[in-house]
């Protein structure tokens, strides 16, 4: 009987050490995401925002409008390239997150560079990974007054 038990735990904690990995590597590939699309949103990148948003997008922004991911690439229609040199520049600190099996919730702190000029946001969205693929279902803006 200790021997059933002995093999028991020890496949208990080879389970535990496994969904540990799993997540860890879910962290890292939410956050150079993360990063990935602010860069890329920095330069009004067209293609970040194609693959980041899902297509059932919900977005509630900053100012308190709601809209999907086709008033988001509407917005590239009339866009012939890519930007060199940014207007402002979007970096996420602060970064959380939680994750559920397919499910994360990312929140941060996202800071805006224009010239000089510095704004924060709080931001949270809601990932879904479907065939190993992260996308944002929803997200939220929340401007800081400073």
């Amino acid at each position: 009987m200790n021997k059933f038990f002995l093999i028991l735990i020890v496949s208990i904690l080879f389970s535990f050490q496994s969904v540990v990995s799993q997540h860890t590597e879910d962290r890292e590939q939410l956050t150079e995401m993360l990063h990935n699309f602010m860069e890329g949103a920095s330069n009004n990148d067209k293609d970040t925002h194609e693959n980041f948003w899902a297509e059932d997008l919900i977005y509630t922004s900053s100012n308190g409008t709601r809209f999907g991911k086709a008033q988001i690439m509407a917005g590239f229609e009339n866009e012939t390239e890519v930007s060199d040199t940014p207007k402002t520049i979007y970096t996420a600190e602060e970064i959380q997150i939680n994750l559920y099996d397919d499910m994360a919730i990312v929140a941060f702190k996202m800071k805006g560079t224009t010239g000089v000029e510095v704004q924060y946001y709080l931001n949270s969205g809601t990932f879904l990974n479907s065939e190993g693929r992260w996308q944002v279902v929803n997200w939220q803006a929340t401007k800081i007054n400073n």
